[in-house]
């Protein structure tokens, strides 16, 4: 299945310090805003295009939130890096069938109705990796 490069996460302390930078020095335009406060989620994100390509700002709203561990581990910066897929049960199918393990409570609908779910790092040389699709949503 193809898989098209879709957004980079962006682990930051202050999401609206973090707009700044990407907003006034690289010119990028916010597309939307939302604050999820869902277990195992539990962050604000920002979402800005800038020339073309999406980057997700994450800023945690809890000490428990997985971004707010990963910035513990890691500090802050880059989070993940998530590819589209056509069909996402499809793409989970047959990357298991070629050994690629994933984080099964990572799997959910976002906001934004974007259907999401982690590779374990395992998989992936150490970084995150998502795969996503957009059900609801033609491109």
């Amino acid at each position: 299945m193809k898989k098209t490069h879709d957004h980079i996460g962006i682990a930051v302390r202050d999401i609206d310090e973090a707009l700044n930078f990407y907003v006034k020095i690289l010119g990028g335009e916010v597309e939307h805003r939302y604050t999820s406060e869902a277990p195992g989620v539990e962050v604000h994100v920002a979402a800005v295009r800038v020339d073309g390509e999406l980057i997700e700002l994450l800023q945690p709203t809890s000490n428990t939130s997985p971004v707010a561990r990963f910035m513990r581990q890691k500090g802050k910066g880059v989070h993940h890096v998530a590819y589209r897929v056509d069909d996402l049960d499809k793409a989970i199918e047959e990357a298991e069938q070629q050994g690629i393990r994933f984080l099964k409570d990572t799997y959910r609908t976002n906001q934004l109705g974007r259907r999401l779910i982690y590779l374990n790092p395992i998989s992936t040389e150490g970084t995150i990796v998502e795969f996503c699709d957009y059900p609801d949503q033609s491109f």
